[in-house]
């Protein structure tokens, strides 16, 4: 598959076939993906949990919504959910961090997450990237020390046929400028 076609499949998917297993080698395939990935300094800042027993993945699918804010209820129809630790970076690029008031990390692992996802498109697979969940519970679901940050997770599984979706973008005219701020 070219570039491009990866990038037009790739969307969050919200439908997932519920009850079709995901292969471990194309889990596997992904998780390749994401640790080819760039990080600054070659920190590699990410530690990837897959979750795919269905009653630890369905306990940790009710973290991610609750009753208030019915946010990603769909969550309990993927058949794996990847849980995504920030390691901290290593010492080069923590100093980077300091001097320049970013959190590196986060971008690597930003980065580490899409190639992941692109490569779940091109194994027949879709994926969600969230960042809503009840990070204190899920890491007493998976026994992530206290002091470590979950960054995102990502639903993995059989997208349902026909669920794609025209992306809806702005125009490049609208995003981009050159040699100065618009």
């Amino acid at each position: 598959m070219k570039f491009q076609e990866l990038v037009l499949q790739r969307q969050s998917d919200r439908n997932y076939i519920e009850n079709k297993l995901v292969e471990r080698r194309k889990i596997l395939n992904c998780i390749e993906a994401s640790r080819l990935a760039p990080s600054a300094c070659n920190s590699q800042p990410w530690h990837f949990i897959i979750v795919d027993e269905p009653k630890l993945k369905s306990e940790v699918a009710n973290a991610m919504s609750n009753k208030l804010l019915p946010l990603n209820h769909f969550t309990n129809q993927a058949p794996v959910m990847v849980v995504i630790v920030n390691e901290g970076s290593n010492f080069t690029a923590t100093l980077g961090n300091k001097i320049k008031q970013k959190d590196l990390s986060a971008t690597d692992i930003g980065i580490a997450a899409e190639h992941f996802c692109l490569q779940a498109v091109e194994e027949g697979l879709g994926t969600c990237m969230l960042g809503w969940f009840d990070e204190k519970k899920i890491k007493e679901l998976l026994n992530i020390p206290k002091n470590k940050r979950i960054e995102l997770l990502i639903t993995l599984g059989y997208p349902k046929p026909d669920s794609t979706r025209i992306k809806k973008r702005k125009k490049i005219e609208e995003i981009v400028s050159y040699n100065s701020y618009k």
